[in-house]
């Protein structure tokens, strides 16, 4: 999850609205990345991953379910923002029996800088990485995340693009959820681009099942990275090699969630895929 411009907790219709509570009902599916993450893992190195970093990892709902999905898996979560990973002790940790809370370790650290600890898999997920808006910026994190693998390591970097990313557009969507109360409104908004240093501003608003809406609960300063851009980069840092997972599609054109290894993409409107560094 990454940093906004505004605070975690407003009085809403008399009731308090939280935004990491909307944001993890309406973006994450941690149970989703743990799969994909493992599915990876498992095909390029033929054996099961047991030990997970989540980078940017806000209220650390994926390293939660990394440690559910087996008895002997271990995570860490790094973020620099105190906010969202307090809500994550007080919350998300709730959903872990004492054996998994003891398998996850939460840090607040600059993920620019290499850890102690080595893992198996490393993944920034929901396009974080896109804070870094200089090559310079973008070289020192692959190096400190090469540094921070196992020797069989792989590092998964979540990444979207076509002209519906980069496009001024508004969306919507509208979720039902029991903690909330009700039926609320999220809406991604894309404010603005410049194709001459691919710099766009991107936003999140909520309107809750009272009707109240709250503008800019997440704003979003993002250089927009290309995928040949990551592969380059990733071998100049020393990876081995690189793969390209790219989400499947249905008849009408949705994305179905699966990601298959590919050296060809979909020049679709938008997608989502992942880069694979293999050190």
């Amino acid at each position: 999850m990454k940093k906004s411009r505004s605070g975690g907790k407003r009085k809403s219709a008399g009731k308090v609205f939280n935004k990491y509570l909307y944001y993890e009902n309406s973006v994450q599916t941690p149970e989703e990345h743990v799969k994909i993450y493992g599915n990876m893992f498992r095909e390029i190195r033929k054996r099961e991953p047991m030990s997970m970093r989540e980078d940017f990892c806000g209220t650390f709902l994926i390293s939660c379910e990394w440690a559910k999905s087996h008895p002997k898996r271990t995570a860490m979560g790094m973020d620099l923002d105190p906010e969202p990973v307090e809500y994550g002790k007080k919350n998300g940790m709730k959903t872990l029996t004492a054996a998994q809370k003891k398998r996850v370790n939460i840090v607040l650290q600059d993920v620019c800088f290499p850890t102690k600890q080595k893992f198996d898999v490393i993944g920034a997920g929901n396009f974080s990485f896109n804070i870094f808006h200089t090559r310079a910026q973008l070289k020192k994190y692959f190096k400190a995340a090469y540094a921070s693998l196992n020797k069989d390591g792989i590092f998964n970097l979540e990444l979207a693009g076509g002209p519906g990313f980069i496009q001024t557009a508004k969306e919507q969507k509208s979720y039902t959820v029991k903690e909330i109360g009700g039926r609320y409104t999220y809406y991604w908004d894309q404010q603005s681009f410049d194709p001459i240093n691919n710099h766009g501003i991107f936003a999140i608003h909520f309107k809750t099942p009272q009707g109240v809406m709250h503008k800019n609960c997440f704003v979003y300063d993002w250089r927009v990275w290309s995928i040949p851009e990551l592969k380059e980069l990733m071998l100049e840092c020393g990876f081995k090699d690189t793969k390209v997972y790219w989400e499947g599609s249905d008849k009408r054109g949705n994305g179905t969630g699966e990601y298959h290894h590919t050296k060809v993409g979909d020049n679709a409107y938008s997608w989502i895929a992942f880069v694979v560094g293999i050190k």
